[in-house]
């Protein structure tokens, strides 16, 4: 050695001791606040940082790895100790959390001292959040039905099962159908709608338009709008009014911006392109959102604005997630063969067509499309899908909902509409 100090390790003792800070900090206010005892605070989990960086950087240095296994065994022992010393003072006190964190921060870091530094500073943090958010955790566990449990799993059974049985290759003659790719798009679909099926469960039904509107529309942002369309028939004051178009426009702005994202996840390529219309159409529709929030802020005169729920079911299931693959499947083949015999105009009628039930097929099917082929006729493929998507929804709001909500329904899709052909067009 030289003797000289090694900035880059000195780096990496400061990164695994914040670590330990982060939680430590966490630990130390929610057991002040709750009046409970434990293992430690700020300065037991610093100092478990540290053990657990000493170990990493010795084992490293010298390839003795058994220094990191020894390391975690002698701070699980003290927490076993000091666990067992709470809960003999406080019989209720029984969770092994801070416990279970403390090895957390230990392996921690390790990682920092081992090149993982980004790796261990992410997962801190999800750590911190985990324990942090420990009311709203609970409750959203409160809220989820055993369905919703089983959802979940069904979701990991046909990622991680699922998925690696299907071949990775074409198997129709139009070499349009690849089975692993088609099935890997489903999840992705099935898993942005779980998003917003999960938000909704974890803040709750009741929590206003705007935000049923914003989780809601990731799920789909039809069921959205019928939903709040026959509410408006029983809410025709202007506050409620003006909340219900405001959540049926978060919604369409969701719709736009889930479509960008399935369009990155494909073929990031194509997102430029994308970009500008569904932007201007997005950002139009929450500008007009905004409007009408604020509208029936003013209008009330104290309170909630009192709308019903949005009832919204897991969206997946294997049944669900097959007819939706199946379906799919069949929009690949039509867009394959227009393509071949009735190239350019034909595509547009197939994105008509398809948009008026489900914008997400054909978003999918042209992004892998401009892989190979224009990317052009796929954008405005896709744009002609969502117009129509847009124009349906506007329908169901002029037939199932009230005459007060119609109106400004009707000038929001005029204005989202004319701001995305103007676009597209400048573009």
């Amino acid at each position: 050695m030289d003797g000289h100090l090694d900035l880059a390790v000195i780096r990496d003792f400061a990164t695994a001791l914040l670590i330990g800070a982060l939680i430590g900090i966490e630990r130390e206010k929610r057991m002040a606040e709750a009046g409970e005892g434990g293992i430690g605070g700020l300065r037991t989990f610093i100092l478990v940082a540290l053990v657990g960086a000493v170990a990493g950087l010795l084992a490293g240095a010298t390839g003795q790895f058994w220094l990191l296994p020894a390391a975690l065994l002698a701070v699980a022992a003290l927490a076993i100790v000091g666990y067992i010393r709470t809960s003999r003072s406080d019989p209720n006190a029984l969770g092994l959390t801070t416990e279970v964190a403390a090895l957390a921060v230990c392996l921690l870091g390790a990682m920092t001292m081992l090149g993982q530094q980004e790796v261990a500073i992410l997962l801190a943090v999800v750590t911190a959040a985990v324990l942090a958010y420990k009311q709203p955790l609970h409750g959203l566990v409160g809220r989820l039905g055993w369905d919703d449990v089983f959802a979940g799993l069904r979701l990991l059974i046909a990622t991680f099962v699922v998925l690696p049985l299907l071949p990775d290759r074409p198997v129709d003659p139009w070499q349009a159908l690849n089975p692993y790719a088609l099935w890997l798009l489903v999840i992705l679909i099935s898993g942005l709608s779980l998003v917003g099926y999960v938000a909704t469960r974890w803040l709750g039904d009741d929590k206003g338009a705007a935000l049923a509107g914003l989780t809601g529309g990731l799920v789909s942002s039809t069921v959205v709008t019928l939903a709040f369309a026959r509410q408006s028939r029983a809410h025709d004051r202007p506050a409620a009014t003006a909340a219900l178009a405001c959540g049926v426009l978060v919604a369409w702005a969701m719709m736009f911006a889930r479509a960008v994202v399935e369009v990155l996840v494909v073929n990031p390529a194509l997102v430029r392109p994308v970009l500008p219309p569904f932007a201007a159409m997005g950002l139009v529709a929450a500008g007009l959102a905004f409007v009408f929030y604020r509208r029936s802020v003013s209008a009330r005169s104290g309170g909630a604005t009192p709308i019903g729920e949005v009832r919204l079911t897991n969206p997946f299931s294997l049944t669900a997630a097959m007819q939706f693959a199946a379906f799919f499947a069949v929009v690949l083949l039509v867009v394959e063969l227009v393509r071949r015999h009735f190239p350019g105009q034909g595509l547009y009628v197939v994105a008509a067509l398809t948009g008026l039930t489900n914008v997400d097929a054909i978003t999918l099917s042209m992004a892998e499309y401009a892989r190979a082929n224009d990317p052009g006729t796929a954008v405005n493929a896709i744009v002609i899908a969502a117009v129509a998507n847009t124009l349906v929804k506007c329908g169901i709001v002029a037939v199932v909902g009230g005459a007060t909500l119609r109106a400004p329904v009707l000038l929001a899709t005029l204005v989202v509409l004319a701001v995305g052909a103007g676009v597209l067009v400048l573009a």
